[in-house]
């Protein structure tokens, strides 16, 4: 064969460099596809034309593709034919280079050897392209640097995932595996995913599930960023697991004040300082912030994150830190690939699609915050409650999450005028791909910033409720207050 017309670039030529090929290997490959079908089958599950460096190679293998997708046989005959309908026999030397290619191999026994070969050259010379394209734009000064670290990690990470392909596997091996997890749900009395901290959703959810992406959705001002403020201090204080908290919208240090305010008791005006604190309060503050000083919650604050800097950091996190749940507060103020600025709805349905890929390969849940249309409070009649319908900007992502929360509180929608419903609030599970979905009885102590359950309010108001001593029938006596701490 005539020596190959190949690729260079500007950093080759410099370095006096070729890209990774072998040319060989690619000519037994193809020469073993046109011996045996069965190494046609094996060879297009793993390959892809641009696995082939030599053009000549690529074209033969497209020609041998299409064959295929028509059904038809693959051989010397056939693939000549479909060349030539194609019109390009002639530039890849004619039938006499075809036959050349079946001699090249005596056997397809070594087939997957050289299968493995070529992906890896493939995966190099898509690791030069990114590197010399991050190369090429890392020198230009009118790219910014955040869309240059996003392209980066972006084409890395293509290179890499576009020539790995996952194993099909028999179904007995996976029924195995299940039957291996069932057996060590049965023998654990614990929940199988990161705990909510509250009893009547872990029931349902059995924890958040390792892989899922759960949306949190409800209209500003409700307390999606309290609940999930809540779910995060829950596992990362009671049970010790480490939390990753990505804040688009407010600071590191005013997620603080929340978390304070509901681990303390305090009122808010007394942690943001509206409020002059006292000396036994301050003592308060010191003692019940401990164990969440000690936890693992990490937080980052930074302002309209690119999903590619997101992904990475959700690598290290999980990698170093071991993170266990991710929660992002919220979904729409993420930026999306910049290719598809001003268009929203698309740009949406990417991030949504990132998020949930993170999830499955770190095999972590991910909590997502996600806005509500204004549909949910302009909706008349029925009980008002939101819908999936209601998900802002893109259908994709209730297509995409694996549960969808929503908040629901009858006094902010304007349906209760008594003062006792002030508190009351529904977490409505209306997505669950994997168990049921529910309506959970909620109460909401927005002085606390915190959510708690029913059952837990009636034994708070219980222990505030006056004591009836023996001789004292005015019940004037009541619990120590907070300057007995």
């Amino acid at each position: 064969m005539a020596e190959p017309k190949t690729r260079t670039n500007y950093t080759e030529l410099e370095m006096g460099n070729k890209p990774p090929q072998a040319l060989d290997v690619e000519e037994a490959v193809l020469g073993a596809m046109l011996l045996e079908q069965s190494s046609v089958d094996q060879a297009m599950e793993e390959l892809n034309a641009n696995s082939f460096y030599d053009p000549r190679h690529k074209m033969i293998y497209e020609a041998m593709c299409k064959l295929v997708n028509e059904h038809s046989p693959v051989d010397i005959v056939t693939v000549s034919s479909k060349l030539k309908s194609l019109g390009n026999l002639d530039a890849v030397g004619g039938p006499v280079v075809l036959s050349g290619l079946s001699g090249k191999v005596a056997s397809a026994a070594h087939l997957e050897f050289y299968i493995k070969i070529l992906k890896q050259k493939a995966i190099q010379r898509d690791l030069i392209t990114a590197s010399n394209l991050i190369l090429k734009n890392a020198y230009d000064e009118s790219v910014d640097v955040d869309k240059l670290i996003d392209m980066a990690q972006t084409k890395v990470f293509e290179a890499t995932d576009n020539n790995i392909k996952r194993d099909v596997r028999e179904i007995g091996a996976v029924i195995n595996e299940a039957i291996n997890s069932i057996q060590d749900l049965q023998n654990s009395s614990g929940l199988s995913g990161v705990p909510s901290g509250f009893v009547s959703i872990d029931r349902i959810t059995m924890g958040w599930q390792p892989s899922d992406l759960i949306i949190l959705a409800a209209r500003p001002s409700v307390g999606k960023t309290a609940f999930a403020l809540n779910l995060a201090r829950n596992a990362a204080v009671e049970h010790q697991m480490p939390v990753a908290f990505f804040s688009l919208e407010m600071s590191a240090i005013q997620l603080a004040k929340r978390l304070m305010t509901s681990e303390t008791g305090l009122s808010a005006d007394k942690i943001k300082g509206g409020v002059k604190l006292e000396g036994y309060e301050w003592q308060q503050l010191e003692f019940k912030i401990k164990a969440l000083s000690k936890s693992a919650l990490y937080i980052d604050d930074t302002p309209s994150i690119p999903v590619g800097e997101f992904r990475s950091k959700v690598k290290n996190l999980v990698k170093n830190k071991g993170v266990r749940l991710i929660i992002v507060d919220y979904l729409q103020l993420m930026q999306g690939p910049s290719e598809l600025k001003g268009m929203r709805e698309q740009e949406v349905a990417a991030i949504s699609r990132t998020l949930k890929a993170t999830a499955k390969e770190h095999n972590v849940p991910i909590i997502a915050l996600s806005q509500l249309s204004r549909q949910a409070v302009q909706r008349t009649g029925g009980t008002g409650k939101p819908q999936l319908s209601d998900l802002r900007e893109s259908g994709s992502i209730e297509q995409d999450a694996d549960m969808v929360l929503f908040i629901h509180r009858p006094d902010y929608m304007g349906m209760s005028e008594n003062p006792e419903d002030r508190e009351k609030t529904q977490v409505i599970i209306a997505k669950h791909r994997n168990g049921e979905t529910a309506e959970i009885n909620m109460v909401f102590k927005s002085e606390q910033v915190k959510f708690i359950e029913p059952d837990e309010a009636m034994d708070i108001r219980a222990a505030r409720a006056p004591i009836a001593f023996a001789g004292n029938t005015d019940n004037s006596e009541d619990f120590p207050s907070n300057e007995a701490f």
